[in-house]
């Protein structure tokens, strides 16, 4: 989601306030260079850490409806890839209490969107840490951008792209993904949620119920999804005894009953295409929350569990069937593969957004724009391809102003629509699912991509593919000779304008 980066007097505001035992000064002025700095990811620089490898999330949140807070335990068990006086973690926003490494008190301080943390004694390189945070949460806190969705009985969790650390401290970078188990407290007769399969029903005193979850596959921190509210869960079955849990309002239960009735069928069209469901469950949480303003996009692909936008799913199939299957298929490309950089998001949007697409004219819907084929969409979308480059930049090369526009979504679909035109509906299967077998529970890059095109076409796409994503102009489309782009408006735009599209969605 695009929104506004902490300036210069939030940082300084966060960082002048210390909690907790200050960082002795010694090593704060000297980390270590890979503890401190990033992945290098050029669209969240100041996001993510390099001097370890996150393994696993064990995450304890209690909800307090008296004061609507939340108090939280993370656990983070990484990896050193170096030798670490000093490490980071990505966090604001968040009161900490108390921080310990390996079971011993550290030296912690919170600057910028960091949590340093000093250890007892240097971590050696590959050595593998556990790292406690105790901290308190507020939902509703004003932050120069945040991943909760307050509630009016609790709360919802929207990372992407770059909120989950307002939630948990964390390596808040979709490139080092980790097992995750969620335990979520809250007062009987508020249901507390979160991504994967429920193990354990805990009351750990009268008028408390403690939900654990466990989550099968490695996760990105972006696609954590923890929620409490006054909730129903509906379970029902898939494709080959899939579970399916919709956590659904109660007030609204049986009203948005058509809508979570259509999840086996839109399953099973997406296995023909892309394989087996990559994952223990699905559903759907529709928002608990009639403000239609409690968060910018219509769907977010949290893991195993996907966010709706309120009263969204209350609509009749036409009108949502094409974007229920644009977050299903993000269950493959995105959760399943997610982006190595977020500069390779275009991999899990425009695949979204294409098959979104495939499924909508399949079944005779025609879209807001009045096209009934997919060939006929792709034609108006390829007419507006110089302009789209103009102001939105190349494909696969996004800033954090236009991360989530049009050129990400039907600029991505374009780039495969033109790859299939060019290799055969049959090879591009193949490339499809080989991709998705290959990097399956990691994460990819745009060459990887590439890579596997040429090697399951048996054609060198390189430059094809190149062209494609980081030109600035449009190439020919193969197969369609008579195909043209309008000029682009050449007068000097100033900085990039955001191309229109629906956060989380697509123009579907």
């Amino acid at each position: 989601m695009v929104r506004p980066r902490s300036g210069p007097a939030v940082a300084a505001a966060l960082a002048a306030v210390l909690l907790g035992t200050t960082v002795p000064a010694s090593a704060s002025a000297a980390p270590a260079a890979a503890a401190a700095g990033g992945p290098g990811d050029a669209v969240f620089p100041a996001l993510g850490n390099a001097g370890y490898d996150a393994l696993a999330y064990d995450l304890d949140l209690r909800y307090r409806p008296d004061d609507r807070t939340a108090d939280g335990t993370s656990v983070m068990t990484a990896r050193a890839l170096t030798p670490l006086p000093q490490l980071e973690l990505d966090a604001l926003g968040l009161a900490v209490h108390a921080v310990r490494v390996d079971g011993r008190p550290a030296g912690f301080r919170t600057h910028d969107e960091k949590l340093a943390v000093v250890p007892a004694a240097t971590v050696r390189q590959d050595a593998v840490l556990r790292v406690e945070v105790d901290y308190t949460a507020d939902p509703r806190a004003v932050l120069p951008h945040t991943g909760w969705v307050p509630t009016p009985d609790g709360f919802a969790v929207a990372g992407q792209p770059d909120g989950a650390h307002t939630v948990f401290p964390c390596n808040d970078h979709p490139g080092d993904k980790a097992r995750f188990s969620v335990a979520v407290t809250a007062p009987d007769g508020l249901y507390g949620v979160a991504n994967g399969r429920l193990t354990a029903t805990d009351h750990p005193r009268s008028g408390l119920t403690t939900r654990r979850y466990v989550s099968r596959e490695p996760m990105a921190t972006e696609l954590v999804q923890v929620s409490v509210g006054d909730y129903t869960v509906r379970e029902r079955t898939g494709p080959g005894g899939l579970p399916l849990r919709d956590v659904v309002p109660t007030a609204r239960a049986a009203a948005l009953e058509p809508a979570l009735a259509l999840t086996p069928g839109q399953l099973e069209w997406a296995e023909r295409h892309l394989g087996a469901y990559p994952f223990e469950t699905y559903g759907l949480l529709p928002a608990n929350t009639d403000d239609p303003a409690a968060f910018a996009f219509t769907g977010l692909e949290t893991q195993t569990l996907t966010l709706y936008k309120p009263g969204f799913l209350l609509q009749e199939e036409r009108l949502i069937g094409s974007h229920m299957m644009h977050e299903l298929v993000h269950s493959w490309f995105g959760n399943s593969v997610s982006p190595h950089r977020w500069s390779d998001l275009w991999l899990n949007e425009g695949h979204a957004d294409l098959y979104g697409l495939m499924y909508r004219y399949e079944r005779g819907w025609p879209d807001a724009g009045g096209f009934s084929t997919l060939a006929d969409r792709m034609r108006d979308v390829y007419a507006k391809g110089d302009q789209w480059r103009r102001d939105s930049g190349p494909v696969a090369a996004p800033t954090a102003a236009d991360l989530f526009d049009s050129q990400r979504y039907t600029g991505g679909a374009l780039v495969l629509f033109a790859l299939r035109e060019r290799v055969g509906a049959d090879a591009f299967d193949r490339i499809e699912r080989s991709f998705l077998q290959d990097h399956r529970n990691g994460s990819a890059t745009t060459a990887d991509y590439l890579r596997t095109a040429s090697d399951v076409s048996g054609q060198d796409l390189t430059a094809f593919l190149t062209d494609w994503l980081y030109g600035t102009r449009t190439p020919p489309m193969p197969g369609h000779p008579d195909w043209t782009v309008d000029p682009a408006d050449r007068t000097d735009p100033g900085p990039r304008r955001l191309a229109a599209a629906p956060q989380g969605s697509g123009t579907l």
